[in-house]
């Protein structure tokens, strides 16, 4: 098995291609070792590699965040726990995988709005999802109020230096020109 890495524009994470399936829909996004333990024996394992601190899963990818350590210590030691879980054959997430997001998670915005939400969610669908995805994280809407859109980061983009410049100058402008009620973009946990 042949695992190639990348680099994201999150110098603390490190994106992961198996060249094999790891989620079929949505994406799992942990950020402690318990909760990966209980959801996903992929990701458990992953957190027992000291000085890692989130473990997000896409279609294809995996990606690791770290503190501490330089990649040179921690990349053999992820790239060997991803081989031994593939080879294993064990599932990516244990089938009462409460972690998994697949975009239900509570969203707000007021009724009057929900033909501009629909068309700020497929914008994000079709033009940003597929970009930041092949930087290794995800963004989700959560809600828009007063003209200012609300995202959740995942993955890479969590913690990424350059988020908020994602966020401020492409997210931002892209959903302002193509809906002009859209003042603002937001990030939330």
């Amino acid at each position: 098995m042949f695992i190639q890495t990348e680099s994201t524009p999150n110098p603390a994470t490190l994106k992961f291609l198996p060249g094999k399936e790891v989620l079929r829909d949505g994406t799992a996004d942990f950020r402690d070792a318990a909760a990966a333990a209980e959801a996903s024996p992929l990701a458990g394992r992953l957190f027992e590699i000291p000085g890692v601190t989130g473990v997000f899963f896409g279609y294809d990818f995996i990606t690791v965040t770290k503190d501490g350590p330089d990649w040179q210590h921690l990349k053999p030691a992820i790239l060997g726990a991803i081989m031994e879980h593939f080879m294993s054959g064990a599932p990516v997430m244990a089938s009462t995988a409460p972690a998994r997001e697949s975009g239900q998670t509570a969203e707000f915005y007021d009724k009057a709005d929900e033909e501009l939400v629909l068309t700020i969610k497929e914008l994000l669908d079709t033009r940003v999802r597929p970009a930041v995805a092949q930087d290794g994280g995800d963004i989700t809407f959560r809600g828009f109020e007063n003209g200012t859109v609300f995202l959740h980061m995942k993955g890479a983009c969590a913690g990424c230096p350059s988020s908020t410049a994602t966020l401020k100058h492409g997210i931002q402008n892209l959903l302002r020109h193509f809906v002009p009620e859209v003042q603002q973009v937001e990030q939330v946990a």
